[in-house]
């Protein structure tokens, strides 16, 4: 949700049977294209093995393949096809393995609840490492949880090979054109970056900034990640890669200068913004001369040439700081594009893959976080195969299987998650139930396989509801498909996922205190706390340039992160939902103090006389006294005031907007809102 989105809502009455505004903001559908890509891959890869099957007489084969390419339409996700390969191939092969441990203890009772409690807690540790890692867990537990339900083909190898043929398909049909645009989705990703940016330029000055600059913010996290992404996989190297490097990094010297814009009231000339929107059609089409690309104009007049032109002989115009500004990036930019300065690399080279490796492992056995999460995944896990264990419910899978989706805190709020999933599963039983008593087998099935399967990659980015809708009756008809239960299966399915989401919100929400608390203040208290790191980098003479875009790209990463967390924690239900939604004036307060810091700094470089080394260091000390009392809901204790402090300087706006974030501090709830 932008800033003007919340305010909008803020402001208007809910209508008498309106649903409350956590369980609207559950049930809303997200925005976004359609992946008409993805959703044939995952037609074909999902519905080939089962039409195969069909033809050949043997349906379990085929759901098996069908089964491993299910899996791997989830990590079908990635722009970047070297990023594709990481997101489908490591965690389908970790899933094979996850496989194969949980067949082995198919009928073995309370020997498979000591196995799958173990694994669970392996699988929601490595899961806090990051996205990979997340969906690597995640069909290790989910594998687990299937082979030790259903009944595998011997020999014991079998179904886990099946299913990697099954990711190797869908795996194979995302790299098809790889050979032809190997490079493009970096560009694209480069060049929209570009027009984001661009569109940011029009909007200083006006209403619609904050929209622009949340945009900005999404084009830039998703380009660096494409390109640091690549470098992790590709770390040599490359003259093009550098390049597209290079032009990303100055993205923040344009988007410093809008702020600095923005911030002083003033507008962008039109045929600035002109100039940048030709940039990235120039970087969108990979052409490398800076003069021959559309709406890059060699002639383009500067804000000194402008500045010239509309002065008189005696009374000259004389040029803003904001505006040499904005010329000095767009022309940094041009240089960077036709190749005229070699940029500072400021993303840098990736540590070795031994070392990352190395490195997450101690981090993972000595997080808090890792164990915590662990923790509440097996001890659900465990009281969900004991309850499969000791009570006859049949093909009762379905009960940890529930478990593994629903408890997964980094794709969402849990209690958000459980509503969605009982309500998914009852609309797809719905749909389950019609087919299964309608589709005669022998071959009818595979066309309503294969448009639930181009269905799931669509409305999986919809919303987690969504998903579960469409992927029940899939998973259900290749689950009849290995044990031909019709819909004798349908009403102990129901059943069997609202257990699962009974345990996960009473043994994985309710008895975790800091499930009940939202974690939106220790995400501000880091972005305030970047923030002093930030002033003092900013007039610190002796700071590079390379170090100050640095900690600027952080400060995009913690609002960033604050902004989801925020969505996150307004999808709970009250109380810990209206603890959320307190911290929003702080969380504008905050943005503002970024803000003007960013103007400041950019003022300065560009002939504002410069503040004191010693009023920033105070500056940052009020900011960190900020951030420490948003970590403990203690009251801030206000510092001794500057002596300089009432004399008009680059920091003036600063002070006041710090002023103003400490006032908004009152606002959230006094108790601190969890761990961090």
């Amino acid at each position: 949700m932008t800033m003007t989105e919340r305010d909008d809502t803020s402001g208007t009455r809910p209508s008498r049977f309106a649903p409350p505004e956590w369980l609207a903001l559950t049930l809303r559908a997200n925005p976004g294209p359609m992946p008409k890509a993805a959703a044939v891959r995952a037609a074909i890869g999902i519905g080939l093995p089962v039409a195969i099957g069909v033809i050949v007489g043997d349906t379990t084969s085929g759901a098996l393949v069908a089964l491993g390419a299910l899996g791997a339409v989830f990590g079908d996700t990635a722009d970047a096809y070297r990023l594709r390969v990481l997101n489908i191939a490591v965690p389908q092969i970790v899933g094979a393995i996850g496989l194969a441990l949980g067949s082995a203890q198919y009928g073995h009772g309370w020997t498979a609840v000591v196995v799958l409690t173990v694994v669970a807690l392996v699988a929601g540790m490595i899961s806090t490492i990051g996205a990979v890692a997340s969906a690597s867990g995640l069909n290790l537990l989910l594998m687990a949880v299937i082979g030790a339900g259903l009944q595998m083909p011997t020999p014991w190898w079998r179904a886990p090979m099946l299913t990697l043929v099954g990711s190797a398909l869908i795996l194979a049909m995302a790299l098809l054109a790889w050979p032809a645009r190997s490079r493009i989705p970096e560009r694209a990703a480069v060049a929209d970056a570009y027009d984001v940016t661009a569109e940011l330029l029009a909007m200083a000055g006006t209403d619609r900034w904050d929209d622009s600059r949340a945009e900005v913010t999404l084009a830039l996290n998703h380009a660096y990640d494409l390109l640091l992404g690549r470098r992790a996989l590709a770390p040599g190297r490359s003259r093009g890669m550098s390049r597209l490097v290079a032009l990303l990094n100055a993205v923040t010297l344009l988007v410093e200068a809008a702020t600095a814009v923005h911030a002083a009231g003033r507008r962008v000339p039109e045929e600035d913004v002109r100039t940048v929107r030709g940039i990235a059609e120039a970087v969108r089409g990979g052409t490398v001369p800076a003069g021959d690309a559309p709406g890059i104009g060699a002639k383009r007049p500067t804000a000194t040439e402008r500045a010239a032109t509309e002065s008189t002989p005696t009374e000259p115009t004389p040029t803003e700081p904001t505006d040499r500004a904005v010329d000095a990036a767009i022309a940094h930019v041009l240089d960077t594009l036709s190749g005229a300065g070699r940029a500072p690399d400021r993303v840098g080279r990736p540590v070795a893959l031994p070392e990352r490796v190395a490195a997450g492992a101690r981090n993972l056995l000595v997080s808090a976080e890792s164990w915590r999460y662990g923790l509440r995944l097996a001890l659900c896990i465990g009281l969900a195969q004991t309850l499969v264990s000791t009570v006859d419910v049949p093909r009762s899978y379905w009960v940890p299987l529930t478990v593994t989706f629903v408890l997964k805190p980094d794709f969402g709020s849990v209690f958000s998650r459980a509503l969605l999933r009982a309500l998914g599963t009852a609309a797809g039983l719905v749909v389950a139930g019609v087919i299964l008593e309608f589709v005669p087998r022998g071959g009818w099935e595979v066309p309503v396989v294969c448009v639930l399967a181009a269905a799931l990659p669509v409305l999986s980015r919809r919303g987690y509801g969504y998903q579960t809708a469409v992927i029940t009756p899939l998973v259900l008809l290749l689950s009849d498909m290995l044990g031909h239960q019709g819909v004798d299966l349908l009403a102990p399915r129901l059943l069997d996922s609202l257990i699962g989401c009974a345990i996960v919100l009473v043994a994985g929400y309710a008895l975790w205190p800091e499930s009940w608390h939202t974690r939106v203040g220790a995400r501000l208290a880091t972005a305030v706390e970047d923030t002093a790191v930030y002033i003092e980098c900013a007039f610190d003479e002796a700071t590079d340039q390379a170090a100050r875009a640095r900690m600027r790209r952080r400060l995009y990463r913690d609002l960033s992160a604050v902004r989801t967390e925020f969505q996150r924690a307004l999808g709970e239900p009250p109380p810990a939902g209206a603890r959320a939604a307190a911290w929003w004036p702080l969380m504008v307060a905050v943005e503002r103090v970024i803000e003007t810091g960013t103007a400041a700094a950019v003022r300065t470089a560009h002939g504002a006389p410069p503040a004191s080394p010693e009023a920033a260091a105070h500056i940052a000390a009020e900011l960190r006294s900020l951030a420490a009392s948003m970590r403990t809901g203690d009251p801030a204790t206000p510092l001794e005031p500057e002596p300089t402090e009432e004399t008009e300087d680059a920091l003036t706006d600063v002070r006041r907007e710090v002023r103003s974030a400490r006032c908004a501090l009152d606002g959230p709830p006094a108790e601190a809102d969890g761990p961090t």
